[in-house]
């Protein structure tokens, strides 16, 4: 079984993920970084039994993934 520490600092990775994933420029960066952080967030989840916590990023990550599948990756939005 993980250690409290080590679950915290999976779900601090993902805070901090998220958050960065704030400040790209570019809507296509923004929702892939998006997805990894709420796919980190389903990771800690499952380690605390959290369900909201599972269902809401499980929901964020479809989400998000349907609406990358919907843009067209432009190389100058992708560069910024």
């Amino acid at each position: 079984m993980l250690k409290s520490i080590t679950i915290d600092i999976i779900g601090y990775s993902a805070l901090v993920i998220n958050l960065y994933s704030m400040s790209v420029k570019g809507e296509y960066k923004l929702r892939l970084i998006s997805a990894l952080a709420n796919f980190i967030y389903i990771i800690y989840g499952i380690l605390l039994i959290a369900f909201p916590i599972i269902i809401g990023c499980s929901i964020a990550v479809v989400l998000h993934i349907y609406r990358l599948k919907s843009l067209k990756i432009d190389d100058n939005d992708f560069n910024k």
